[in-house]
């Protein structure tokens, strides 16, 4: 049975244009750079030939790498969702009750996650403490530093393109 991960519309066209670049454009430029080094001469001690071949063999384990995630990806389309409870691809707004500051995340699948810009894994602490909870109700997420307490404020669906 196959797996199925869940994708954001954004994060599975990300994929797929970086797939994309892959095929019809990295593919091409290493194919050149192995002809241009084969022509050097003696392969057995031509280190451009190997470096290259190597990067090919790194490039194409990629490519089959980002076909199979997108292959096994469950596309949801956040924009569609709507509610008060917290679920894949929710962009949640929570107070920490300690600190009093305001946090906005949204969940995302494992390929999307940026913790710089917001974006958590839905296998993270805090995405499986806020999932299936809802406005106003509280969650203690363990984490290696201690425990954190939330106070949920606000779920929205929104695009998560940009």
């Amino acid at each position: 049975m196959v797996t199925r991960s869940p994708m954001t519309v954004a994060g599975h066209k990300r994929l797929q244009a970086e797939l994309q670049n892959l095929k019809t454009v990295e593919r091409v430029k290493l194919s050149k750079q192995i002809e241009e080094a084969r022509a050097h001469g003696d392969l057995s001690e031509n280190a451009e030939y190997h470096a290259a071949k190597e990067a090919q063999g790194l490039m194409e384990a990629k490519i089959r790498d980002l076909e199979s995630r997108l292959a096994t990806a469950q596309v949801v389309d956040v924009a569609s969702l709507s509610g008060e409870k917290v679920v894949f691809g929710a962009t949640v707004t929570v107070i920490d009750i300690d600190s009093g500051e305001e946090k906005t995340i949204s969940i995302v699948g494992e390929d999307e996650a940026d913790v710089e810009r917001g974006l958590i894994s839905y296998k993270s602490p805090v995405a499986k403490a806020l999932i299936g909870k809802s406005i106003d109700d509280c969650v203690t997420v363990k984490l290696p530093a201690g425990n954190k307490d939330y106070e949920i404020r606000a779920v929205r669906f929104t695009d998560l393109t940009g």
